[in-house]
Parts: C-alpha cells; sequence; structure tokens
C-alpha cells in the first residue's frame, strides 16, 4: 500500500487571509517504507512572507519570488499524490492551503484519503504535547536538524512518527534501496570473524603441570 507523507510552509497562518503556500514537499511511503519517490518545490506565494512565517522557515521575499508559481506545477503535483493516503501532521491547516491553492486556478478540491497524525497522537496521549518536536521526542527521533520548519525535513520526520504512532516497527533497511546481493553477503560474512590467540609455551608447561598435581590429588583422594 502507498501513501504520501505530505507537508507544505506558508506565508502565514490562515488561507482565509490570502495567505499562500511557499513550500510543499512529499515523500511516498511503500508498505511503511519511504522509498526514492518525493515531490518537493518551492513557490512564488505573489505576496510577502509573514514576519511570524519567516521565523518558522527563514525563506525570504527575494528568495521565493525566483520560484515557479503554483499552476506551475500543479500537474506534476497532483499526479504524485492521485489514488495514494494522505499522511499529514494538522491536516485541517495544510489542506485549507492546497485547496485554496486549487480554487484559485480553478480546480477541484483535494479528495483523497487522510490520516492526520496530530488526531492519532491526541487520541493515544491524551492530554500529552502532540506536536511534531514532541512526538519525535516520545519517540527518541533524532530532530536535530529541525532548526528550521522545511517540508522534506519534516515529512522524514513525520514519516518515523508515524509508523511508531500505529504501532509499527520502524524499518531500519529499505532491500529495494540497497545494492544487497549474495556477494555483498559473503563478503559481509567474510569480514567478522574472533581473533584467536595461541597459548605460549610456558603457559603449556604450567597448564600440563596444574593437571598432574590435581588429576594425581583427584586420584588418591
Amino acid at each position: 500500500m502507498k501513501e504520501i507523507v505530505l507537508d507544505t510552509e506558508t506565508t502565514g497562518f490562515s488561507a482565509a487571509e490570502g495567505h499562500r503556500i511557499v513550500e510543499i514537499g512529499c515523500i511516498e511511503l511503500d508498505n511503511l517504507t519511504p522509498t526514492k519517490n518525493q515531490f518537493h518545490c518551492y513557490l512564488n506565494p505573489e505576496r510577502k512572507v509573514s514576519d511570524k512565517a519567516f521565523e518558522v522557515h527563514g525563506y525570504t521575499d527575494e528568495f521565493l519570488s525566483k520560484q515557479k508559481k503554483f499552476f506551475e506545477i500543479k500537474d506534476e503535483f497532483l499526479e504524485f499524490i492521485k489514488d495514494k493516503r494522505l499522511i499529514i501532521h494538522n491536516a485541517e491547516f495544510d489542506l485549507s492551503h492546497l485547496n485554496n491553492e486549487l480554487s484559485l486556478i480553478g480546480k477541484k478540491k483535494i479528495d483523497n484519503k487522510i490520516i492526520d497524525t496530530l488526531l492519532l497522537a491526541r487520541n493515544k496521549y491524551p492530554g500529552s504535547p502532540a506536536s511534531l518536536d514532541a512526538l519525535c521526542k516520545r519517540y527518541r527521533i533524532d530532530n536535530s536538524k529541525r532548526t528550521k520548519h522545511t517540508a522534506l525535513i519534516d515529512c522524514n520526520l513525520l514519516s518515523s512518527v508515524y509508523i511508531n504512532l500505529i504501532d509499527q516497527k520502524e524499518p531500519t533497511l529499505n532491500f529495494k534501496d540497497q545494492d544487497f546481493n549474495k556477494e555483498n553477503y559473503e563478503n559481509a560474512k567474510m569480514s567478522y570473524f574472533k581473533k584467536i590467540i595461541l597459548p605460549s609455551n610456558e603457559e603449556i608447561n604450567k597448564h600440563r603441570e596444574y593437571l598432574k598435581k590435581n588429576l594425581k590429588k583427584n586420584f588418591f583422594n
């Protein structure tokens, strides 16, 4: 089963107030294992980034003004998520902005099946913090690279959080992405060995004396 872990960054909190998307990140999961299939883009929001949003992601107006606009990437994005379940943390936020972008160019709203990991976390740990950082801490997921909120980093973290939330063992190896064959296996097997330390002549003689004394003693007793 293929799923898409999705995250966006925006110019501000509310799409109803005219805020727009500045970044979209998506990572594909195949049976809960991340594949190499990703979608990522920065976007020109055609408006200024709010001060609060800039503190979150750090994308400047100058940088974003050089990026593509949403209508230029819409087809590739919609094809990437087509018929796949979307895994989103605080889905209401991301979907409101994505659907706003689609409505601005006359496209219908996203109708994919959605799993909101924020709701999963609140149901599983009522009363406990349920932010992405809090869940990374709970599950001992390294989020040290998350100095700013960026879509792909957040997607990578969320994929690990999601696997833990649904009580599945997180995959440690993706054999589809590894060059793992019989030759590599044999090389790996040969690289492991126990070091054999031979006793010295002095140690052998002492051992013989020990055996001779103790065997003689035990025999007569």
